[in-house]
């Protein structure tokens, strides 16, 4: 019995882009992050995916992979990415949904999933797909946001919010915006042999009146300086790890990085997906995968033969 499908944060039409990272006064956290990103991601790789790339913010920092698969929920965010970035082959757009991967098991050498968890109302079942996606030996960095963090504490202390920032079970502050404890994201990751070998504590100086009256580049330049003791405590509102797939170092990559070769279908899980004009066949259950402008579109297909589908 296939597993009834969680509810997906969409962020279609959104010109989050713009409101939030170039006119939302956080280029702070931006800053911040891309430090983060820089001591965690390995110098150089094949295929990386990007989960939740949205507009392609973070893209060009990944800088040392061979391919990159940008993948968001959003046509509209994968389409500003595009704009960004280019068609060049380097880069693959996917829209697809985080619980129903796309991609043949075992192929990615690393993968970056940055301020998407939080989305995610069945957070295990996300990262259970990410990692079959990975090859033995690949890289992971997740960012995810913090329940345990200073301010949380605080507002808990004085009586002026309800929940705990100290028990493990996530919270939902807002609708389809979760935070998660430290603790309960180590044991998922451990669970699905995810073994983390650094973690960072980013976003340390996150105050509207600090970035009214502080420097973006001192800010930044701070916030990297404490990063590194996230290895002892994690009190911040945001926290990246690095964690690591066991085995040797992974090799499939570099042989499957040629559309539709990565692909398997949502639907059944068949890898037989034959090209067709605008769009992928399933040659396993028949369903029809779309394509257009260069953004594949695995969320809905096309022509379903929904007696082949298989569980999540």
């Amino acid at each position: 019995m296939a597993l009834p499908e969680p509810p997906v944060c969409s962020y279609e039409g959104s010109d989050y882009q713009t409101s939030f990272w170039e006119q939302g006064g956080r280029e702070y956290e931006d800053r911040a992050e891309a430090i983060a990103l820089k001591r965690l991601l390995p110098t150089s790789g094949q295929l990386l995916l990007e989960l939740g790339a949205g507009a392609g913010r973070n893209t060009s920092r990944y800088s040392g992979f061979r391919r990159i698969v940008l993948l968001d929920f959003s046509i509209s965010q994968l389409a500003q990415a595009q704009a960004r970035l280019g068609r060049a082959k380097r880069y693959i757009y996917v829209a697809a949904d985080i619980y129903r991967l796309p991609f043949v098991d075992g192929l990615f050498d690393a993968a970056t999933m940055v301020r998407v968890l939080h989305h995610m109302v069945d957070a295990p079942r996300a990262l259970r797909q990410v990692r079959k996606a990975l090859a033995p030996g690949a890289t992971f960095i997740l960012e995810f946001a913090n329940k345990r963090n200073f301010k949380a504490i605080l507002r808990y202390v004085l009586g002026k919010q309800a929940w705990s920032p100290f028990t493990q079970e996530p919270v939902e502050f807002a609708e389809l915006n979760f935070d998660f404890h430290p603790r309960q994201v180590r044991e998922w990751l451990e669970r699905i042999d995810l073994k983390i070998e650094r973690t960072l504590t980013v976003s340390h100086l996150r105050s509207r009146l600090l970035k009214r009256l502080v420097p973006v580049s001192i800010l930044a330049g701070l916030d990297g300086l404490l990063q590194p003791t996230g290895a002892l405590w994690q009190y911040t509102p945001s926290v990246f790890v690095r964690a690591r797939t066991s085995g040797g170092e992974s090799g499939n990559a570099s042989t499957a990085a040629d559309v539709p070769s990565i692909f398997k279908c949502p639907n059944c899980g068949g890898t037989g997906l034959m090209p067709a004009l605008h769009r992928l066949d399933c040659q396993e259950c028949g369903s029809q995968w779309g394509e257009a402008d260069g953004i594949y579109d695995f969320r809905h297909p096309l022509r379903s033969d929904a007696a082949a589908q298989r569980p999540a």
